[in-house]
């Protein structure tokens, strides 16, 4: 139920004691946020436009289903990790190259934010949710 937040922040109102584990959490998601946020930039400046703009024509085909859109999304992270330079863990790689190129969809065609940042989070969930719960514990 939380809202999202550009600055990393959590908007919203904490229930059921939440308060106390948000706020012993929060300097070590600011701390990660803005290590993933550099190695996006990263990233960002590698990206091709062509792979941005065959993901805008997937995302923009109503005939396609979030489940096959959420595959090209996969198979696009993929192939960027062989091509990308990188010395880092796969994971945290997958995590980064997925929210930029959600962001690069998006400054591209906003009006298909919601469909992307559905997708985005279907991938992170089904590729990524381990490694993201083990990130934030450690």
């Amino acid at each position: 139920d939380d809202e999202l937040q550009t600055d990393g922040n959590r908007s919203g109102h904490f229930q059921n004691g939440e308060l106390g584990l948000a706020a012993a959490n929060e300097d070590i998601i600011r701390i990660i946020a803005a290590q993933l946020a550099e190695i996006g930039d990263q990233f960002d400046k590698e990206i091709q436009g062509r792979v941005v703009n065959d993901l805008v024509w997937h995302f923009r085909n109503e005939n396609l289903s979030e489940e096959e859109r959420t595959l090209r999304m996969s198979v696009v992270v993929t192939e960027l990790i062989q091509s990308l330079p990188s010395d880092m863990e796969q994971e945290k790689a997958m995590l980064v190259l997925a929210m930029v190129l959600t962001k690069k969809i998006v400054n591209t065609v906003p009006s298909l934010l919601h469909r992307v940042f559905n997708t985005t989070r279907n991938y992170m969930n089904q590729h990524l949710h381990n490694y993201i719960v083990e990130m934030v514990s450690a």
